[in-house]
């Protein structure tokens, strides 16, 4: 089944990493895209849209708030602010706790929503063909923010 954009992935994102409420997750977004450069788009990604960790097991199964929320910037916008990449200019490593020095621009943001979402939050920017790919090849679905 395709996840990406589906009712089931939002209705996972919504009950899994939200606790059902449409207000929080709506909240979200809003807070999310002002904090980002004008043009940026942003996807979630991994076991809050699918339930199923890539290493294996469902989201939050060791406890509530701790599986983390992998947002995808995507866009020239989000990969200029970021110093680090798998392949440069194209797909960044993840700003997360451990690697704030990755996007020093966009740390405090991502803190940010860390503390709205009451759960880990990572960004990492890429682009377009590259969702395109790990969704249409590799199956990874995601869901649109904006």
């Amino acid at each position: 089944m395709d996840l990406t954009n589906s009712p089931e992935a939002l209705h996972n994102l919504l009950h899994l990493a939200f606790d059902g409420d449409a207000e929080r997750l709506r909240e979200f977004r809003e807070r999310l895209q002002a904090g980002l450069p004008a043009g940026c788009g942003a996807v979630l990604r991994g076991s809050s849209v699918t339930n199923q960790r890539w290493e294996g097991g469902t989201f939050d199964e060791k406890g509530p708030g701790t599986s983390d929320l992998d947002i995808a910037l995507v866009g020239e916008e989000a990969l200029a602010a970021f110093e680090d990449f798998y392949v440069p200019g194209v797909h960044s490593s993840p700003l997360n706790d451990e690697h704030p020095e990755r996007a020093p621009s966009l740390d405090a943001h991502r803190r940010a929503m860390q503390q709205l979402a009451g759960r880990p939050v990572a960004f990492q920017a890429t682009s377009n063909w590259v969702l395109f790919v790990r969704d249409h090849i590799f199956g990874q679905p995601y869901f649109t923010l904006f």
